[in-house]
């Protein structure tokens, strides 16, 4: 038998199936190769694993005789004995999440004393000169000063990524500010008091950071802080190409990421005294990606009036607006984005001509995720299926369809697909918003999927529960 290079199964296993769990735990008895090539990227980040007793018991093992001792007195699904590991697992890891540590820890030590014992034994495990560290999660009030472990700048030297709350313990900050200076990914819980502005040196110091995540646990927030704090970014300003915030700027940073490529709204607050006002005449001649939940329609129809045409995705949910609003932001994305892949939006009734000019503008247009407006006014699915079947462009078959209440009707769907026939086999995805839907008769959509009109069919009653919003397979 032809036997693969060990650099192409790696390549194989990393780049093609590091996410597909199941693949890489069923190749794992293939032969000893394959075992080598593949624990070391399950274990770049463990802490993914859904069996945490499993993975709890295995670091428990690196623990000394004493700590064990201990923890058998507490818990009683560790063993007696412990076998020396076949694998040095804890070196291969990459990611180091002292919020899951201390969430596994709390779930099963129930004596306070022996949760700070093993807590510092399961640190002094992780931290030495034998580990390298790329992702470092640190949760609040989090206090052990693991700067003064040794082997902690091994560690830490080469962190690419750090997730902290902005009011970090100043011991613990001074201590990564030394270290760190390759960091390119930041998460920050900003808090609305006891910030530490220290962190700011922490941004300052960076030599290529160009993912930023701010998230605000608070409505209130400690304005003084957030000027000081988006202020630093604007030095990293040409860097940064990702950025998602949860709530809007009070500064004019966003202005200054003019290679920006992603940008994620999240408002965490549904209060309509929150204004989006940094996202006005902005421009950002280089986003591909806009994401939004909950962000006002209005601020982000003006924010694509300003794009380039590089959107190439666009995602919109969880926000009302009315009619006329809908037309408008509609017509705002076939105006500006001709190179759009990817929409999902909110449609109602009255924009039936708008989408047909998306459609018509939009030629690069190969997924369509539609939420369907149908709370007080009956939504035509008619009308919808003949628009989308006569003017979508050729590269279009990926469609989801989200609604309230009112099911789609079986004569409508055979509307469709009968128009369809001829296209590329469409896939689809039917996502009611309400669980008093009925499910779209199965039998109904298998003749088409035999017929090569429809290629895949999902259902799926909650939203939460189906694809990624632009996944169909």
């Amino acid at each position: 038998m032809f036997a693969l290079n060990e650099d192409v199964l790696y390549l194989i296993f990393f780049k093609e199936l590091k996410d597909d769990k199941n693949t890489l735990y069923s190749c794992l008895l293939v032969n000893k190769t394959w075992c080598e090539i593949i624990i070391p990227i399950l274990w770049k980040n463990p802490w993914k694993k859904k069996n945490e007793k499993l993975l709890f018991n295995l670091i428990v093992s690196y623990l000394s005789d004493e700590s064990r001792s201990n923890l058998n007195l507490e818990i009683n699904f560790l063993t007696d004995s412990y076998r020396k590991p076949l694998f040095n697992y804890i070196s291969y890891c990459r990611h180091l999440n002292f919020v899951e540590i201390e969430r596994i820890i709390d779930m099963y030590i129930i004596l306070e004393e022996h949760r700070l014992s093993i807590k510092n034994d399961i640190i002094n495990v992780f931290i030495n000169e034998k580990t390298r560290f790329t992702h470092l999660y640190i949760p609040q009030n989090f206090n052990y000063q693991i700067h003064l472990i040794p082997g902690v700048e091994h560690c830490f030297s080469k962190l690419e990524f750090l997730c902290c709350n902005s009011n970090i313990n100043k011991n613990v900050l001074g201590g990564l500010i030394d270290i760190c200076k390759s960091i390119k990914e930041l998460e920050i819980y900003i808090e609305n008091c006891n910030n530490n502005y220290e962190i700011i040196k922490l941004i300052e110091i960076q030599k290529n950071l160009y993912n930023i995540h701010l998230t605000s646990n608070d409505e209130n927030i400690d304005e003084s802080f957030c000027k000081i704090l988006e202020t630093s970014l604007i030095k990293h300003g040409n860097n940064i190409q990702y950025f998602k915030m949860t709530k809007p700027l009070i500064t004019n940073a966003l202005s200054s990421f003019t290679n920006l490529k992603i940008l994620e709204l999240v408002s965490k607050f549904k209060s309509r005294n929150i204004k989006w006002n940094c996202l006005e005449n902005i421009s950002l001649p280089c986003l591909q990606i806009l994401r939004a939940y909950y962000v006002p329609i209005n601020a982000l129809t003006n924010l694509i009036n300003n794009t380039s045409g590089s959107l190439i995705e666009i995602n919109i949910d969880f926000i009302t607006h009315g009619q006329n609003s809908n037309k408008r932001i509609i017509q705002a994305i076939y105006e500006n984005c001709q190179n759009l892949i990817y929409l999902k939006i909110l449609l109602k009734s009255s924009s039936n001509l708008e989408l047909e000019k998306l459609l018509m503008n939009c030629q690069r247009l190969n997924g369509l995720y539609l939420i369907i407006s149908n709370f007080i006014i009956k939504f035509n699915w008619d009308n919808l299926f003949t628009i989308l079947a006569k003017f979508s462009p050729n590269c279009l078959f990926k469609f989801k369809f989200s609604y309230y209440y009112k099911e789609i009707d079986s004569k409508s769907l055979k509307l469709f697909f009968n128009n369809w026939k001829g296209r590329s086999p469409m896939l689809l995805q039917i996502i009611p918003r309400s669980p008093s839907s009925n499910l779209v008769k199965y039998s109904l959509i298998e003749n088409y999927i035999t017929d090569g009109v429809v290629k895949k069919y999902d259902y799926h009653i909650s939203c939460k529960n189906a694809f990624k919003d632009f996944d169909w397979i």
